[in-house]
This record gives structure tokens, sequence and C-alpha cells, in this order.
């Protein structure tokens, strides 16, 4: 069976020292079977960085994609999130 990649761009409601409590946040909103990959930034503009999530979810489960994507939108201090690179794999 395979999986589907998915890289979320998480946008803060402002800037942020350190994104650890917005990591803890999103790891528990994470739907089940899925993980997550890695953590990446990506500066914006003025000092603002975006926090990149790579998560991985299996590829028979309808719609957990965007239900992540929503559920990363509602998260305290997020000021939206999207996902922007989506591919599937073997593994």
């Amino acid at each position: 069976m395979g999986s589907v990649l998915v890289t979320y761009k998480v946008f803060p409601e402002d800037i942020v020292p350190s994104f650890d409590d917005l990591k803890a946040k999103i790891k528990a909103v994470l739907p089940e079977f899925s993980a997550i990959e890695g953590y990446g930034e990506e500066p914006v503009a003025f000092g603002l960085v975006a926090l990149l999530v790579q998560v991985r979810f299996p590829e028979d489960k309808t719609g957990i994609v965007d239900e992540f994507e929503e559920k990363l939108a509602k998260i305290q201090g997020v000021s939206q999130a999207q996902s922007f690179n989506v591919r599937r794999t073997s593994w």
C-alpha cells in the first residue's frame, strides 16, 4: 500500500521566536495512521516565518488531507494553513 506525502505551509498570526508550542499543537490534531515526516521554516516578510510541516497519510483514507488542513487552520495562533506539495509515495 502506498501513502501520500503532503507539505503544509502554516502561517502564524504574528512573529514567534520558536515554533515548539505550535509543533506540539499540530501533533495533537494529527489524524490516526498519519505521521509527521519533518519540519522546515520559510521566511515570508518582515520577520514573519511560516512553518513547513511534512505529513505522511495512508492513501486509502479519503478526505484526510483536507480535513487535516482545516484542523491546522483552526489552531490558536495560526492565521492560515495551506497544502502546497502533494505526492504519492510507495512507502
